[in-house]
């Protein structure tokens, strides 16, 4: 396998659920946009990683200016997505030309740490498919056409990014048709038939998707 390193920020979406015209992964935090503290924690780990941004279309030309203004150094590409998380990375992927690892990160987890990356890097070396995931700590109902009903938490796992694959599955996985049940790349790569190993994830790691999530990651970040 190559030593090559990719990182696919998926920062396609627009973020209805933070009420902000701006896309949420643009939102300043701490004195940086969101997508640009994402991006830094990489640099800090995953050495020379090959970076490729997938935005939404018509912010290609908010994205450069971010890009000129802070990211000036990083060798970094940029796609636009598609109508799912979906066709966005599969979007990104045609950027991926040779064999190595591939970790796909939401662009609104800015407070991933670098003992995470680290783990998630050191073990998709050897599994070939890891994704982070952390204890549900809520009791779960599962919603019925009648009602809902109660489910065992201790049977199920809140799932995180960055989710890390050899890039010949990962691309071979995408070849396929979407279908609803593909939320996340890993539920793609199961489909396709491989098996999806977990590594312990961090409370912390959550993504921005409301203004009560930006309130405590700028609290944690001053802190």
């Amino acid at each position: 396998m190559s030593d090559k390193k990719y990182v696919i920020i998926a920062a396609g979406g627009h973020g209805t659920r933070m009420q902000s015209e701006v896309p949420k992964q643009f939102l300043m935090l701490a004195g940086l946009p969101i997508i640009v503290h994402t991006i830094q924690l990489f640099e800090n780990v995953w050495n020379d990683a090959h970076f490729i941004v997938v935005l939404p279309e018509g912010e290609l030309i908010r994205w450069e200016k971010i890009k000129k203004k802070f990211l000036k150094k990083n060798k970094i590409q940029a796609t636009c997505g598609g109508a799912t998380r979906f066709h966005s990375v599969r979007n990104g992927l045609k950027l991926v030309k040779d064999e190595g690892i591939i970790a796909v990160q939401d662009a609104c987890r800015p407070l991933t740490s670098e003992k995470l990356l680290t783990k998630c890097l050191e073990e998709v070396i050897e599994k070939k498919v890891v994704i982070p995931v952390v204890e549900l700590n809520d009791s779960i109902r599962e919603i019925l056409k009648d009602g809902s009903r109660n489910r065992n938490r201790v049977k199920y796992k809140a799932v995180q990014t960055p989710q890390c694959f050899y890039a010949s599955i990962l691309k071979n996985a995408y070849r396929q048709t979407f279908m609803e049940a593909f939320t996340d790349d890993a539920s793609v790569v199961e489909a396709a038939g491989y098996r999806i190993h977990l590594v312990d994830g961090e409370p912390g790691n959550f993504k921005i998707t409301t203004p009560y999530d930006m309130m405590l990651a700028e609290t944690i970040i001053n802190k």
